[in-house]
């Protein structure tokens, strides 16, 4: 479709050799965002306001086992250090220059991984109906599009080396999917850090991407793969429905790995359109106040409910 093809403008815009590269490969960067250490100084001041979910969106819901695992999805709603990450210019110019100039954020999540812990299994996601507890899409694109998918910036809010477990891809598989979404993965808390594969401890949070294999003989080609080092301040770009995964922490460290992934797409795009609630990692929470962030252009298709942050003491202001 069009709004793949590129076109932006401005210092920060991809060039049109990077987005040729960006659709080769299914991935660009890393890219520098902030320096080491106002990296650290913005992560210290920001640990006390992630442990208060109080104004979370999701952070009330509870399971039968407890507070929900979902606590600190979407943050970027009620904290402003996150509202004004997922805005910036170094990364919106950019994937405008992908998606085209109406661009929204429907999505973040924290991935820690602290040490000892196991790598994510090599996985990719188009509409991320298969962790959704249903067989309901998560986003769903216009019947013309020729993709899928979505755009993952992913933040390292920490160093991510190989011992600490930084992202691996493998360049070019995002051009067909390996695995069949309309299958329903189970969830195993038990499982957790207990999988191994090709004796590397793999998993996904209690999932086992096996199950959705389209071949179950399949196994992806780890000779192709690239570790994606990546310093603290820096961020990557990069289609969900590319091959990707992790170390494991080595735990050579005390230190955590923290990665931050903010999801976009263009407006064209509905998100959520056939549930009421968030279902993953067995929690389910209301979606009653989720809503996507504009970050570059303008809605003109009118598909999405859309948050807008504040810092008066009211999280967001909702409209449809």
């Amino acid at each position: 479709m069009d709004a793949l093809t590129g076109g932006t403008t401005g210092d920060l815009a991809l060039s049109p050799q990077e987005v040729e590269q960006f659709h080769r490969d299914g991935y660009i960067g890393p890219f520098d965002l902030y320096e080491p250490a106002e990296m650290e100084r913005n992560l210290r001041a920001l640990r006390p306001k992630l442990l208060n979910t109080k104004r979370a969106i999701y952070g009330q819901d509870r399971t039968q086992s407890g507070v929900t695992n979902l606590a600190n999805y979407d943050r970027h709603i009620d904290v402003d250090f996150l509202a004004g990450h997922i805005t910036r210019p170094e990364i919106t110019h950019r994937l405008a220059s992908i998606l085209g100039p109406d661009v929204l954020c429907w999505r973040t999540e924290f991935f820690p991984k602290y040490p000892g812990d196991e790598g994510t299994d090599w996985h990719q996601a188009d509409n991320f109906s298969n962790v959704a507890g249903s067989k309901h899409p998560q986003i769903v694109w216009p019947e013309d599009a020729d993709f899928g998918g979505t755009i993952t910036v992913w933040s390292a809010f920490t160093d991510a080396t190989v011992e600490m477990g930084c992202l691996q891809f493998i360049p070019g598989s995002h051009k067909s999917m390996n695995y069949d979404e309309s299958k329903v993965m189970e969830y195993d808390a038990e499982s957790i850090g207990k999988l191994e594969k090709g004796s590397v401890r793999r998993g996904f949070f209690g999932y086992d991407y096996r199950q959705l294999q389209k071949d179950p003989d399949w196994s992806p080609d780890e000779s192709k793969a690239q570790s994606m080092v990546m310093r603290q301040g820096q961020f990557i770009i990069f289609w969900s429905t590319l091959m990707h995964a992790s170390h494991p922490h080595a735990g050579l460290t005390d230190d955590m790995r923290l990665g931050y992934a903010a999801r976009y797409l263009p407006t064209s795009v509905r998100v959520y359109p056939y549930s009421d609630t968030l279902q993953e990692f067995g929690a389910e929470a209301s979606l009653a106040r989720h809503g996507c962030v504009m970050v570059a252009g303008e809605d003109s298709f009118g598909h999405n409910r859309f948050v807008e942050h504040t810092v008066d003491g009211t999280p967001f202001r909702a409209d449809r």
